[in-house]
This record gives structure tokens, sequence and C-alpha cells, in this order.
């Protein structure tokens, strides 16, 4: 675009510039364009800054500044990004001229020096641009330049600045950020931008990583670290090549949190420069692709390890593991190392980082342990008695575990998952269920139990740690004497009767295997007046008696129960069979399963309904209902209140297929199914293993398929 000679004092202005630019020495991929009415060319791509003095007279004002991406190419592939700066000029006016004289002004050329620089974290550059203008008025714009453009790394930040030689040097200034590699424009144009692809194939000993490059012209570095959720990831390994490349990682170190990254990067004219700047990174390839490895997640778990730590009064563990671990510790108590570990209740926390984790309010123990569990299963467990030193903590390894729920709940023993009311667990470990009840609410009101947790606000379980080594001694000091006496009875009788010992030895072993493994055993057989039941009472007592026991049958009629009824004549049976240690056989047949659920639901009816009235109701028993014949009801009004507070021997016998499970009320007695289970009924009458059964229970289930059959 042309431009016109230069008018006034245009000529000392265009020497001006000329003795500043010295010659034009612009990049060769630099270029300057201006807008219809102005006439413009680079003097120079590298001077120094604010040294130029200003021109005298007015010249070009500064309207405004924009800052443009853009991409300098020096082939196609080959690009770099940049941006493009453009001003808006205008001309100022003279001085003391206002608006009423801009109109008269006359029209006039005018040349300028323009100085745009633009400063960066990797870079910093100042170029000299001459613009000329004529005919131009006062107060007026006069166009625009565009100044192609100032480079700098991807995604980095320029101030780009803009000021003329005029006597008002006006400044203007902006900053912009580079874009990135999310450039449309960019992602196919500039190096970086285009990303390596990576491919894992794995091996028997080994995981082959293979890294297939974009360009040749680049360096590539391949990255693998440990990916973790809680922090910034570790620096992890490097290995750089300038091409496509294969690396081998071992399987010991394939583990789930374990990332693959690779990038490139390419400097100005083709020089090779660090792939991840300090400004901006470039696109990467990542693949984490062992994430749902089952081997690598098995490879974890061995090389975690779970670390405890008692310290004065704070219980503390360490999860020391090279991935985040999707899991949970969870306090337990072992008694044994070979007694399992039983969790206590509302203590678990999730694993969180690599740093300790403490349960602040948790007294340590010698039985104390935690376990890490993932997915429901146990992973880790480590116990405080593993330290070495657990006569320091307080506690005895023998002491039990008593639970305090929150309100009015009575305490409890916590035993293979379940909390056990202390009166039937004192039955099982002590057989005298009120005494050693009585010492351990008294061992934990008196404070001789040592509390290992209570939660913060008051509410909730109380976990204690009562001692059992005080009742446990004393019985076993009983137990070694009576075994003592009972050893020096038996030496005195081998010393005196040695003849006599030997036949009863021999009639012993004779017996054992005789023909009558029952004799002198006595049963009392309940079953209901329905034909079904008669039948297989009736089949049932006949195959026991040639075994040598004796069956006493109570069937739904006759004349004991006419002249007394059923529940006088059933419960003088009951009490003689009590008394003389008989095993009492409960026959369920479908008439006796009705009796039991009925029994069954007029218990709970009346549970319902004293706890409706807010008060203890009279107590009700269901056998008071009972029709004067029906033998069975008037049985179980005998034999389950017995049966539930643990006492007398009692067996369960269900007929198959006609029943199909147990009432609830009879539970508590071992059922067996007739005939399928008749080697176990024997047993259970028996008392004891040690015999052979089989040939006997055959005939037994034999008699019993004839009866139902019928």
């Amino acid at each position: 675009m042309g431009c016109p000679g230069p008018t006034g004092r245009a000529p000392g202005r265009l020497l001006l510039l000329l003795l500043l630019a010295a010659g034009v020495r612009g990049a060769p991929r630099d270029a300057v364009i201006c807008s219809q009415g102005l006439a413009c060319r680079l003097l120079d791509a590298d001077v120094l800054c604010g040294t130029e003095p200003a021109a005298p007279g007015p010249g070009l004002a500064l309207l405004g500044l924009r800052l443009e991406p853009a991409l300098r190419c020096a082939e196609p592939g080959g690009c770099s990004p940049c941006l493009r700066a453009r001003l808006r000029l205008g001309l100022e006016p003279e001085d003391g001229a206002g608006d009423a004289g801009t109109a008269a002004s006359p029209r006039r050329d005018v040349a300028a020096l323009l100085l745009l620089s633009a400063h960066g974290f990797a870079s910093s550059r100042c170029v000299a641009v001459e613009v000329r203008a004529s005919s131009a008025l006062p107060g007026r714009p006069l166009g625009s330049v565009r100044f192609r453009c100032f480079e700098a790394p991807l995604g980095s930040e320029l101030h780009v600045a803009a000021y003329g030689s005029a006597r008002g040097r006006r400044r203007l200034s902006q900053r912009r950020r580079l874009p990135d590699c999310s450039w449309p424009a960019a992602r196919a144009a500039i190096p970086q931008c285009q990303v390596p692809r990576l491919q894992v194939s794995p091996g028997l000993t080994a995981v082959l990583v293979e890294v297939q490059v974009a360009t040749v012209e680049l360096n590539y570095t391949l990255r693998l670290y440990h990916n973790h959720s809680h922090g910034a990831s570790g620096s992890g390994r490097v290995v750089t090549a300038s091409g496509p490349m294969n690396y081998s990682v071992p399987l010991e170190e394939v583990l789930p949190c374990l990332c693959l990254q690779v990038g490139a990067g390419l400097g100005a004219a083709g020089t090779q420069q660090e792939v991840w700047p300090e400004i901006q990174d470039p696109l990467r390839a990542t693949l984490c692709p062992f994430s749902h490895d089952a081997a690598a997640w098995e490879r974890l778990w061995v090389q975690t390890q779970l670390v405890l730590h008692d310290v004065g009064q704070t219980f503390t563990c360490f999860v020391s593991t090279p991935c985040d671990l999707p899991a949970e510790l969870v306090p337990c108590w072992s008694p044994a190392p070979a007694v399992p570990c039983q969790a206590l209740p509302g203590l678990q926390q999730p694993v969180t980082g690599q740093g300790p984790q403490e349960f602040q309010a948790l007294q340590p123990h010698p039985n104390l342990c935690v376990q890490v569990r993932s997915s429901g299963r146990v992973r880790l467990t480590q116990c405080l008695r593993d330290h070495g030193h657990p006569g320091v903590l307080p506690g005895h390894a023998d002491d039990i575990l008593v639970m305090e729920p929150g309100g009015n709940t009575s305490l409890c023993a916590l035993q293979r998952g379940n909390c056990i009311p202390l009166a039937s667990f004192a039955a099982v470990e002590a057989g005298r269920p009120g005494l050693l009840e009585q010492q351990l609410q008294e061992d934990v009101a008196s404070g001789q139990c040592m509390q290992l947790w209570r939660p913060e606000n008051g509410s909730g379980v109380t976990l204690w740690a009562c001692p059992m080594h005080k009742y446990m001694r004393a019985r076993w000091v009983l137990a070694w004497l009576g075994v003592l006496v009972c050893a020096a009875c038996i030496l005195l009788l081998l010393l005196l009767k040695k003849e006599d010992m030997k036949v009863w030895l021999k009639s012993l072993r004779t017996g054992r295997g005789s023909k009558a493994p029952l004799r002198g055993r006595r049963a009392l057989l309940l079953h209901a007046a329905e034909p079904v039941a008669e039948r297989a009472a009736c089949a049932l007592a006949a195959a026991l008696r040639p075994m040598g026991m004796a069956v006493v049958a109570a069937p739904g009629g006759g004349s004991g129960v006419a002249a007394w009824g059923p529940l006088p004549w059933l419960h003088a049976l009951h009490q003689k069979a009590l008394r003389g240690g008989d095993t009492v056989v409960l026959l369920l047949s479908p008439a006796a399963e009705a009796a039991a659920r009925r029994w069954e639901d007029a218990a709970g009816g009346v549970s319902r309904a004293g706890d409706a009235s807010n008060g203890p109701s009279p107590p009700l028993d269901p056998g008071n209902e009972v029709e004067p014949c029906e033998a069975f009801a008037a049985a179980l009004s005998c034999a389950i209140p017995v049966l539930s507070a643990g006492a007398g021997r009692y067996v369960v016998a269900r007929l198959e297929p006609a029943v199909t499970s147990v009432p609830q009320v009879l539970r508590a007695a071992p059922a067996f199914v007739l005939p399928s289970e008749a080697v176990g009924f024997l047993q259970a009458l028996a008392g004891r293993r040690g015999c052979r059964l089989e040939p006997h229970a055959a005939a037994v289930a034999e008699r019993l398929r004839r009866a139902l059959g019928e």
C-alpha cells in the first residue's frame, strides 16, 4: 500500500525513525500489516525497549490493544504457538486544541515509531515498527496495525505492551496466556500436541511397555509412577528416548496403582528441549492398565504391612503400602492365636493415606488386634501380643470381653460374633449361672474390670475386659483334685481285685459290641393322636426294645388320660422321666407340629400384650387351654418350660416328608429327621459316639418307612 511524501514536521520524525532503526533486521517470519490509509514496516525485530527519545510535536495516539492466538509454521506439522498483536491508532491533537478546534484543524501527514514488547517466563522480546499516515485529521481514528507474532511455549503467559514516540507516550498493555493443546488448531500442527501411543503386553516374568512415537524429530520421555488419590504422585522413574522404544517392567513392580505417562517436546527451530517445562505441560499419553488386575492386587497385599503401636494410652496402627487401599481397619478381640478374632462393634474406620491412624478412646490390651478387611475378606491381622511385650500391658490373656449396650440393657459376653447374656454364658462356662453372673456384674460395678472403650457422647456400647482367672483357678484346682482321687481309687481297686477287674473289663468289651447298645436306657415317647403318629410310635418302640431301651409311649387317649385328664397324667409321666434321667422323645407329626405352633402363637400373644400395657403381664401358660384329649398339647406345657431352662434330656424326631421344619419353641433340643437321620437319633439316645449303630439304624429306618408308607 503506497504512502505519499511527508509534509510539515514529518521529515524530522522520519529522520528520527531512520536513526533509531539502523537498518531492517526483522525475523524472516515476522510480519507487519496495516489497514487502509496507513503504511508501516518492521524496522527491528530485537531492540532495547524504552531507550528511544520522544519526538517533538503531536504523533500517533494508541487507542486500543488486542491479542489473538496464532500459529507460526516453518513447515506443515511443524508449528509453534504465538500471540498476534493488533493496535488501533489515532492522531494526537495539537497543543491547546480542543473539540471546537478539531474540525478547523488542517489535514496533515504523520510518521511515528511504535514499540511492541513481550515478556514471559522463558522469553523477552521488543520490536520497532515505522508507521506513516497521510491526510489525517486530529482526534479521528486512523486504522490498525497487526504484528505477527510473539512466540512462547504452550500454555505460557506473555505480558505484551505497546507505546509510541509521541510526547504523551501513552502505554497500553495486556496479559494473555497462549493456548495449550486443547486448542483445536494446535493438535495437528504443533509437535508437542501429537501424543504418543502406549501398548502394554504382560508376560510370565515382566510386562513389556511399547511406546509408539508420533514423530521422530522429538525426544520422548516415559514416566512410571504410583498414582495416589490422597496427594500428588511421586517422581517415579523416567526413561528418555528419541524414537520408538520398548521398556520391561519386572512383575513384582506391577501393582494396581502403577501408571505410565509419555510425552514429547520440540523447541524453536527444531531444537529439542525439556519434555515437561515449568510453565505448562503439553499433552501426555497416560495409562493405568493394572487397576483391575487381580494378580496385581494380590502382589499389593503381599507388599502391604500392618504395624501396631501402644504409646501410653493411645492405640495407633500404621498401614505401609505402595498404593491406596479400598479397605477398613477393624479392631477385634482374640483371646488366643488360634481363636477367631471377634470384631468390636462400631469401631471400624477406613484406611486413609500412608500415615498413622489412631483409635484414641480404645485402651491397649494383650488380646486387642486390628484387621485390615477389603471386599468382605480379612487381608491382614496384627495383635498387640505379637510385639513380644504383652506383659507390660494391663489385663490378662484369659480376660472375658463384656459389652454393656446403651440404655438399661443388661450385660452380655461377646463370643463368636454374638452377644451372649451373662446367664447363658455362665451356665456354659462355669456350670454356676447365678454365682458367676453376679460376680461379673459386681466386678463391672466396682471397677475391677478394665474399660476398653467408651463412646465420647456417653451413648452406645461400652466394652469391658473382666478377669476370669480368679474364677477359673478354683475350678481347675477342684477338677484336678477329683481326677487324683479317682485315679487313686482305680489303682486301689486294681490292687485289691485284680482278677475281678479283668472280668469286668472283658464284660465291657463284650457289651460294647453286643446286640443291645441301648441296654439300661429308658425313653418317654410323646406323640399326637393321629394315625400316622401312632403307626410311627409303634414302629419306633418296636425297633428300640430289641436294642435294650425301655420305651414308654404316651398316646392320644387311654384310661390314664380319661381318669386324670391330659395335663395331670402327662405331668406325672414327665416328672418321673426327669427324675430317672430318661430321654424324652417328642415325635413331630402334622398334628403335633400344629399344636406346637398354636402353643408358640399363644405365648407370643401374651408377650405382646404385656409390652402394650407398659407393665408386667400375669403369666399365662398356653397349656391351660388344652382340650381334655389333646395329649401332645398337654405334653408341651410340661416340656417347654424345662427345655427353655436348659434342663432335662430332650430329643425331637421330625417325620419326613410330612413335617418340614421344627417350631421355634422346640429348637433348644437336638432334632433329627426320621427315617433318614436314624444314626444320629440313636447316638443321641445312647449318649455316646463310640458304639457302631449303623446296622441298628438301618433296621429302625426300615420299620419307620413301612409304617409311614401304609
